[in-house]
């Protein structure tokens, strides 16, 4: 099977654990105002390549993976489903270890069979959520967190670990009473393996001038590192509630 490529990174360092062979997919159906990657939003753009170059492409610094493995990101893998599930399953088949970075979007909680036969075939799920807040979601990304929200909650009762990304964005995500409400929500998340909050950054408004787009948040200053450090600690305030409540039950 063939599927559109934006580019690899070979010797990626966080994008899972140890160093890992990363893949960027095209296509991606939300809009983030910060996203730095607008490159890889278009569907059926990119170079075609199948799941055997890929394989291929990892196996030949293999000896550099011994503590890492392959990283699908974009973009948004879970656009091009049926190509991720057979590069995974290649993956698997050959012991390589498999790391999702997915914003979830794609999921379908009415119909999960076709995400669970891809699933079966990951290790790790990289789950970016942008907000916690529905209505601020949308006006974030231009798309609802619900289908997000029910894929973070799939993945727990499918016991499959979970490493939670958030971006802490002046205006929009620097709220404690978000923060709080965020940390509750990935507190009854049962296979949370990690938290990565990150700050705000505008590295990508090049690339918007680039390709003639404007870029949304232009007088946005980035965020200093100390402030993604507070807002994780709130986040985990708002996990330990979760956890306080649950004990009691």
């Amino acid at each position: 099977m063939q599927g559109y490529i934006h580019s690899t990174d070979s010797f990626g360092t966080v994008d899972g654990p140890g160093v890992r062979f990363v893949i960027f997919f095209e296509g991606c159906p939300m809009r983030c105002l910060y996203c730095h990657n607008p490159d890889t939003w278009e569907p059926g753009a990119g170079t075609l390549m199948s799941t055997e170059e890929l394989i291929r492409l990892y196996e030949h610094n293999k000896a550099f993976y011994r503590n890492g493995g392959i990283t699908a990101t974009g973009g948004e893998p879970m656009v091009q489903l049926d190509f991720l599930t057979e590069l995974f399953t290649l993956a698997k088949q050959k012991k390589i270890h498999t790391c999702l970075d997915t914003s979830g979007i794609c999921f379908n909680p009415v119909c999960p069979e076709k995400f669970d036969a891809l699933l079966s075939a990951t290790d790790l799920v990289m789950l970016d959520i942008k907000h916690i807040d529905d209505e601020q979601h949308k006006k974030l990304t231009g798309h609802s967190n619900r289908n997000i929200l029910a894929f973070a909650e799939h993945l727990s009762r499918k016991n499959i670990p979970v490493w939670i990304r958030h971006v802490i964005v002046p205006g929009w995500t620097d709220g404690e009473d978000e923060q709080t409400k965020l940390g509750y929500f990935i507190g009854g998340l049962k296979t949370l393996k990690a938290l990565d909050v990150l700050p705000y950054h505008d590295m990508g408004k090049a690339k918007y001038h680039e390709l003639g787009i404007p870029y949304p948040l232009e007088d946005v200053k980035p965020v200093e590192k100390e402030t993604a450090v507070q807002a994780r600690e709130q986040i985990i305030k708002g996990i330990k509630k979760r956890l306080r409540e649950n004990l009691k039950k």
